[in-house]
This record gives C-alpha cells, structure tokens and sequence, in this order.
C-alpha cells in the first residue's frame, strides 16, 4: 500500500490499482457498519442540516444564535433572577448600565431585525435588588431563630427543667 506511484502512470490507475489489490487482499473485510446503511446527518429535505448539526455537536446555546436586539430583550426579561446573584450595589449598577450601553449602541448602529428595545431604569433595579436583599435577610433570621427554637426544643425536658436550657 506504501508503494510509490510508478512514472508515467496516472493517479487515478494507480490509485484504482492499489484499492482492487487491497480488496483482493480482503482488507475492506469485516469493516465496521460493513452491510448497514449510512447514518443520515439530516433530514434530505432540511437544506440547514449541516448548521444545525454543527450547532448541536459544538453545544452551541440556542441564545447564541438570537439578533443583538432579541438577545438584548432577553436579557432584560432575565435581569431580576440575574441581581439576585450579586453581592454588591455596584455589580448591579454595572451590569445595568452595561446593558443600557449596548441598548443604545444598537439603538444608534443596529443591523437586522428592528426590535424595540428599551433602556433599563437603573435606578429601579436597584431598588429592587435592595428589596430581595432585606427580604431574604429577613427572611434568614426568621429560618435561624426557627432552627435555635427547634434545637432548644430537642433537648431533654430534664435539661430545660433543671438546668434553663
């Protein structure tokens, strides 16, 4: 198989030459698939299987592939669950204001699809975010006084009874 190509002879000869000897030889034998059909990548009528296969091997996320404006939009839609995760006023003002900045970078040199997209009011998300925030905390000392009532309550009666535990 490592033979080199005579001078004079064309590739194809001698390349159809060397795949009869292989075949004589049975190296094509007992292939893997040997006798089953080829696997379809897509569906012969979907002129994009080749895009949407690549999508889904790469692991490409749907949102990837929105225009600006939708993934803009969409980031909006999601921006309250998204503070929820910040630790600092900061990080959320920053976050906002990033998105107001491509809001309006769209706004002045967008291309594609016209969607409305809107500035986010700053200073209303973090207001918003202040108000998780107290909520949750409050919510936590309410959890912690619960759990120290339940404790207290798991010891013994003689315990509480002698000793004021």
């Amino acid at each position: 198989m490592t033979q080199r190509k005579p001078p004079g002879m064309s590739f194809e000869t001698w390349t159809e030459q060397q795949v009869q000897h292989a075949d004589r030889a049975g190296a094509f034998d007992n292939l893997e698939g040997a006798g089953k059909p080829i696997p379809s990548l897509g569906a012969p009528h979907d002129p994009d299987w080749w895009t949407k296969s690549l999508i889904k091997r790469e692991g490409i996320p749907a949102e990837e592939l929105l225009p600006e404006p939708l993934k803009l939009r969409r980031e909006i839609e999601h921006l309250p669950e998204t503070v929820k995760g910040l630790w600092k006023e900061q990080q959320v003002r920053d976050l906002v204001e990033g998105i107001n900045k491509r809001v309006t970078e769209w706004i002045r040199f967008g291309t594609g699809p016209w969607v409305a997209v809107t500035h986010v009011d700053v200073e209303k998300v973090v207001a918003d975010w202040r108000e998780f925030r107290e909520a949750r905390r409050q919510h936590q000392a309410a959890e912690a006084t619960a759990a120290a009532k339940r404790e207290a309550e798991r010891k013994p009666w003689w315990r509480r009874a002698l000793f004021g535990e």
